[in-house]
């Protein structure tokens, strides 16, 4: 297994559309587990292929991870859509891919998931609270949305406003590293 980059907003592939991913095989299995390695080293609970720059609809969750490595059960959803929602309620998110950002997100409470397995089986998922959650934030990934697209205006300008600043801070370490060389 190997640890993949996560991409961090603003990078372009983050806002684009996964394709269906046709082709079940040994490839797809191998970057699923390089995606569950990445997810748990982070630490996260879920990753979507857009994050590490693969523009597939293959994601990764595991909303309860065990301390232990040998106890971990990751799930891998291909293809998936949300075909059932229900319920509303706010909790607070944040991202692998947004640097340090939390905010509070609306959605829903209770999904059904259809989606495919890593054998290209079909699968059903119903899922509520913080799985739902995590589910929902993840599909959304696939479809080019960040959780910063679901809060206000306003939240969005200042947190832009901050990673300009971060940005700016990271190329800044980045020019004088290279001085010193």
């Amino acid at each position: 297994m190997a640890l993949l980059t996560i991409l961090k907003f603003p990078h372009p592939t983050l806002r684009a559309k996964a394709e269906p991913v046709t082709d079940f095989g040994p490839e797809l299995a191998r970057l699923a587990a390089d995606m569950a390695e990445t997810m748990y080293v982070a630490p996260g609970v879920g990753l979507a292929a857009n994050q590490i720059g693969v523009t597939r609809q293959i994601l990764v969750y595991d909303p309860a991870p065990a301390e232990d490595p040998a106890q971990r059960r990751y799930h891998v959803l291909i293809n998936p859509k949300i075909v059932a929602a229900e319920g509303e309620e706010v909790g607070e998110e944040g991202c692998l891919s947004v640097r340090e950002y939390c905010s509070e997100v609306k959605r829903a409470w209770k999904i059904v998931v259809e989606a495919q397995d890593l054998q290209g089986q079909p699968l059903r998922i119903e899922a509520e609270d913080f799985p739902a959650r995590v589910l929902q934030h993840e599909i959304d990934h696939l479809n080019g949305i960040l959780f910063i697209d679901r809060i206000s205006a306003l939240k969005r300008a200042l947190y832009k406003k901050k990673l300009k600043k971060l940005l700016q801070a990271e190329q800044e370490a980045e020019e004088a590293r290279r001085d010193n060389e």
